[in-house]
């Protein structure tokens, strides 16, 4: 199970730190994920740790956004700056057992609950 949190209501330029817990699931043993949906959009994949350790991050969000992985805290945070109201959107953590990462969420195989990231001034 998976559980995120940390998003909110953020000014343009401003930052946030997302959350992603894992219960009866070592992290370690997964790569994990960062996708979002905005509205009316589909769900794209934003952010990626592999078991090594290795990160990717989309273009859209490339020097802006970094993820991050405890795998002793079971945990993995993305790590948000210089928002744009194009960030808004409902942001999603998901763990897959391949080593690459990949963006196909049919990939991935759990999922957490969404938090919902708005920026606006």
């Amino acid at each position: 199970q998976l559980q995120a949190s940390g998003g909110g209501l953020v000014q343009p330029g401003g930052s946030l730190r997302l959350s992603c817990v894992a219960s009866g699931l070592g992290l370690d043993y997964y790569s994990v994920a960062w996708f979002r949906q905005a509205p009316g959009k589909k769900r794209e994949w934003i952010s990626c740790s592999r078991k090594s350790g290795e990160t990717y991050h989309a273009n859209s969000v490339k020097g802006r956004f970094a993820i991050s992985r405890d795998n002793a805290k079971s945990t993995v945070h993305l790590q948000m700056s210089g928002l744009k109201p194009e960030d808004t959107a409902v942001y999603f953590c998901a763990t897959s057992s391949l080593e690459l990462c990949v963006v196909e969420e049919d990939m991935y195989n759990y999922w957490g609950q969404g938090t919902q990231v708005t920026v606006s001034s």
